[in-house]
């Protein structure tokens, strides 16, 4: 038998349940609540920490995870050991056909500092307010706004893919779209039977996320995006970093060989760090702990 650890949200046990139907055997769902979950001020790993002290315990075998909310670095002992198909990694509007039909001015709900920041680096006259809930939750106070913004992937996996549409000229989360499978390093089994379900092409675009990320030690209160995929040129990467008002950002897109994705990652955030991504997110860290 392999204990899944999940979070218990609606989105986690979907999600979940969507891997545990692939795993070979017998699988047991391990509902585990986060501090994130409990409403803990927002750190790197507030929807992971408790499943990763789980794992390290050997209360559960794996744990899933929504890829995006997984730190670059990891605990000693853990490793990432599969990364299933990725879902639609794009945002979705809800609430209104397109950012150009919004009138001047329009209420815009989102909880996401890099949606925020690329929001209004697209529109700055819109206003954009905070929104936070599960996808639920946000949907039912979309009467409180001209619009909200959500993840496609999750709407999708809850059977709500028609209640947005997309919104191709946002950048990511880094890892959007993707589940992230965590095990210990020392249990073969475990890591063997997510590899079962792995998909190279999804494992590889995360890599090169996870790559550009880490380099550039963003943190949840960092305004920044990172989406790659295979084209006919390559490996495509796109970034974007900005401060939260929209003032100011930067964006960079590069093409890299799908075999080497980290690398890719790291080129993208020396290029970004060149323009003076650092600085930006630096001071865009400050701006968002001086809201808080």
């Amino acid at each position: 038998m392999i204990r899944l650890g999940t979070r218990g949200s609606a989105l986690a046990l979907a999600q979940a349940r969507s891997v545990a139907e692939r795993l070979e055997g017998e699988v047991d769902l391990v509902t585990i609540t986060t501090s994130g979950d409990r409403g803990a001020p927002e750190d790197k790993s507030r929807f992971v920490k408790e499943l990763e002290e789980a794992l390290l315990a050997g209360a559960v075998d794996l744990a899933v995870h929504s890829a995006k909310d997984v730190p670059g670095e990891l605990p000693a002992g853990l490793s990432i050991v599969g990364v299933p198909e990725r879902a639609d990694p794009y945002d979705a509007l809800c609430g209104a056909a397109s950012l150009d039909d919004l009138r001047p001015g329009a209420v815009v709900g989102t909880g996401s500092l890099r949606r925020r920041a690329q929001l209004l680096a697209l529109r700055d006259d819109l206003d954009v307010r905070e929104l936070r809930g599960n996808v639920d939750t946000r949907l039912k106070r979309l009467n409180d706004f001209d619009a909200i913004v959500l993840a496609r992937a999750g709407l999708e996996r809850l059977g709500r893919g028609g209640e947005g549409e997309p919104l191709p000229a946002l950048v990511p989360a880094p890892g959007q779209g993707c589940l992230a499978l965590e095990a210990r390093g020392d249990d073969e089994a475990a890591a063997a039977a997510a590899a079962r379900l792995t998909d190279r092409a999804a494992l590889t675009a995360l890599t090169a996320e996870r790559a550009l990320v880490t380099a550039l030690d963003a943190s949840c209160h960092t305004p920044i995006g990172a989406h790659a995929e295979e084209r006919e040129g390559g490996l495509r990467l796109s970034a974007f970093v900005g401060l939260p008002d929209g003032s100011h950002w930067i964006r960079d897109e590069l093409y890299g060989d799908p075999a080497e994705p980290a690398a890719l990652g790291l080129t993208a955030a020396e290029r970004l760090e060149s323009a003076g991504a650092r600085e930006l997110l630096e001071q865009a860290e400050r701006a968002a702990l001086d809201v808080r």
